[in-house]
């Protein structure tokens, strides 16, 4: 029974991981998504299904067809030369690195993809392992896939005509042909051709040859001006000659600075204190413009662009003339934008005309102001109050005034006093004695705290029977204030 539970689970199936458990190479395989039991096909399916039991001692538990076996699903697609060979020639255990199945007396596993697993290196280490950047597997010799074009030393003009071992030497080395391909010194053309001028114009051969015949020499084409201390690129490689080189391809022209050969556009603008500007700063040779002056870089100013500023275009800021100004003093909002609170703000809240005490560059509408700050916190339905309910003249909806100085606090400047002035003493407003800033409801007011305090039978009293309606010019209000209260008065 316990022979048995190796690979069955009592009252259950096999267990296919008790398969994986003791083939531990297959269960490797499959855990690194490599050979033939990785393959989707194989791992959809269960162990038993190719690999049965229980048929006798000489029943082949391993067996399949070699020669119609498809070798892509072991995940190496046989290819060229290779679709020609037996299984042998590569199947066999000094190829193999692991060395549990090194020892096994026939496996098709433990082989690596690389050519170096079957193949000798002919290269002696000296290339990349990776054979097939230059090599097929049709055949070693020619390398069809190498480019010289991705070499170093890319092959133009004659040299594409010269024999490989010209430049790539064949000699032994472990007691075998070598050839080399890497370590070439190739920086200076002396080193495979001789200097005919013996050192006179420097090592620098292409500054007046090229590849495609030493005897043509041209300082005008074949010159490679990008050696030189001024490089021609963008629109200076399109010039002649003669535009810098007024007499002759020897003078060597000022070329320091974009002013030694251009008309200053800016007039001036951005030559600094030590009489020195660099146009490369915002443009380059290739056009004027668009100017490469970012807003990364407009951000390293004074004045930073943010919010709806992003948007703007330069000409909006920066030509509002017939002419280009840079050099404009915008740290503050009115250089650009008008006032239009004037002189409405006290100047606590709006010293220096600082606008970003209250908006941001986002939005206009958008304002942060800490309202406490003015004596009048915000409070109850007065916080969700728009601005404009209390700051905009609505004497004047055409110029949409708006007005902050001259507001006053008190709750009649923005509320009808339906009281008709009972409850201002000594001019100031006691509305917060009776009501709260939530609703308009008297919850605040308690009326054992009055001359007439409310007891027994008075209690179930309704206040319209006491507080009666009267009648002036602006219309009907209750009368609050009640000078005699003896009994008498309500009662006869």
């Amino acid at each position: 029974m316990s022979n048995c539970t190796q690979c069955h689970v009592l009252g259950k199936d096999v267990d296919q991981i008790k398969c994986l458990n003791c083939h531990e190479e297959i269960k490797d395989l499959i855990n690194f998504r490599r050979g033939y039991h990785s393959n989707e096909e194989v791992t959809s399916k269960k162990c038993w299904t190719c690999h049965g039991d229980h048929y006798g001692r000489n029943f082949e538990i391993i067996r399949f067809n070699e020669k119609e076996f498809d070798h892509k699903k072991a995940g190496y697609e046989l290819l060229g030369a290779h679709k020609k060979l037996s299984c042998e020639k590569c199947h066999k255990s000094n190829f193999i690195v692991n060395e549990k199945l090194k020892v096994k007396s026939k496996t098709f596993l433990g082989l690596e993809k690389e050519c170096l697993t079957c193949h000798e290196d002919q290269h002696q280490g000296t290339l990349s392992n990776d054979c097939q950047t230059c090599h097929t597997v049709d055949k070693f010799i020619p390398a069809e896939k190498f480019d010289h074009n991705n070499a170093k030393y890319i092959l133009t003009g004659k040299h594409t005509e010269v024999e490989c071992s010209k430049c790539h030497a064949v000699e032994q080395r472990e007691n075998k042909k070598f050839q080399i391909f890497t370590g070439i010194n190739f920086q200076t053309c002396k080193t495979c051709h001789e200097d005919v001028h013996k050192g006179k114009f420097g090592n620098d051969c292409q500054s007046c040859h090229n590849t495609e015949s030493f005897s043509k020499v041209s300082l005008a084409t074949s010159f490679n001006h990008s050696k030189t201390n001024f490089p021609l690129i963008g629109k200076h490689s399109d010039i002649t000659c003669k535009s810098c080189h007024k007499n002759s391809l020897l003078d060597k022209p000022k070329h320091e600075k974009c002013l030694d050969c251009h008309e200053d556009f800016h007039k001036g603008e951005f030559i600094n204190e030590n009489q020195t500007g660099d146009c490369k700063e915002c443009h380059d040779e290739y056009s004027f413009t668009p100017s490469h002056f970012t807003l990364e870089k407009h951000n390293e100013t004074k004045f930073k662009l943010t919010g709806a500023h992003n948007a703007i275009a330069c000409i909006e800021c920066h030509r509002v003339t017939d002419d280009w100004n840079f050099k404009i003093n915008g740290e503050t909002c009115i250089k650009c934008h008008e006032n239009v609170h004037a002189n409405s703000i006290d100047k606590k809240y709006f010293d220096e005309n600082k606008c970003e005490s209250c908006h941001a560059t986002s939005t206009w509408q958008k304002v942060t102001f800490e309202h406490t700050e003015t004596g009048f916190e915000l409070i109850g339905k007065h916080k969700k109050t728009d601005c404009a309910s209390c700051h905009l003249d609505k004497t004047n909806l055409v110029d949409k005034e708006k007005y902050f100085v001259d507001i006053k606090s008190e709750c009649s400047s923005c509320h009808n006093d339906i009281h008709r002035g009972q409850f201002v003493v000594e001019a100031k407003e006691l509305c917060v004695d009776c009501h709260n800033f939530e609703n308009w409801e008297p919850t605040l007011f308690n009326h054992d705290e009055t001359e007439f305090k409310i007891e027994g039978a008075h209690k179930n009293v309704q206040c319209i029977e006491c507080h009666k309606s009267k009648t002036d010019e602006k219309g009907n209000y209750t009368y609050y204030k009640i000078e005699d209260t003896r009994c008498i008065s309500c009662h006869s």
